[in-house]
């Protein structure tokens, strides 16, 4: 898949014209890219309308207009945009009391490696999960992580001709299952592989 370069921005003088407009369809295309694995676990599929979004706004609440500094937004944004054999998704766990969501923590940690997505007939495809930085240490897992989902060109075919996708979560203390996905997600997903 493409990344963005500086032709694909908006200048913030255009950017700042058309903010609430282009905002209101970004948020319409992420209702298809979110998944709710349970009640305390959602997985937001990224891809390159949302990062450049999230770019635009950056530059915008940083008032970035030299080219460096747009380069290094780039560079922060665009490992999140989909390589075409990949899915690849910010995951938050969310537990609106601050009190259970930190004892929560403690008990999850780990957990960003165990989550997965299949395409049916195939085997799990397991997260690989922050490969920017360590997000969890000895006592708690971090409530964001950044993961990435790796198909074989096999599964590839399989969801470009209309294969299903489930995907769950293995924790010893979080475990659920979504099968099939939802066709609105499914086919969202199916556009980010080449």
């Amino acid at each position: 898949m493409n990344k963005l370069t500086r032709s694909d921005l908006y200048s913030l003088e255009q950017y700042t014209e058309m903010r609430d407009e282009y905002r209101s369809k970004v948020m319409a295309h992420k209702e298809n890219r979110r998944l709710e694995l349970g009640d305390n676990l959602l997985l937001s599929f990224e891809d390159k309308l949302i990062m450049q979004y999230q770019v635009q706004e950056m530059l915008k609440a940083e008032k970035i207009f030299d080219a460096a500094g747009i380069e290094e937004e780039l560079g922060a944004y665009n490992p999140l945009i989909p390589d075409g054999s990949n899915w690849k998704a910010t995951m938050l766990i969310q537990y609106p009391e601050v009190e259970e969501r930190q004892r929560q923590l403690t008990r999850l940690i780990g957990i960003e490696e165990l989550v997965w997505m299949q395409v049916e007939g195939f085997e799990k495809i397991y997260a690989i999960a922050d490969e920017d930085l360590e997000r969890d240490n000895a006592e708690k897992t971090s409530a964001v992580h950044f993961m990435r989902f790796e198909l074989t060109d096999d599964m590839v075919a399989a969801v470009k001709s209309g294969s299903a996708i489930s995907a769950g979560v293995e924790h010893d203390n979080y475990q659920q299952t979504v099968s099939p996905l939802a066709s609105n997600i499914r086919d969202s997903l199916a556009g980010d592989l080449a």
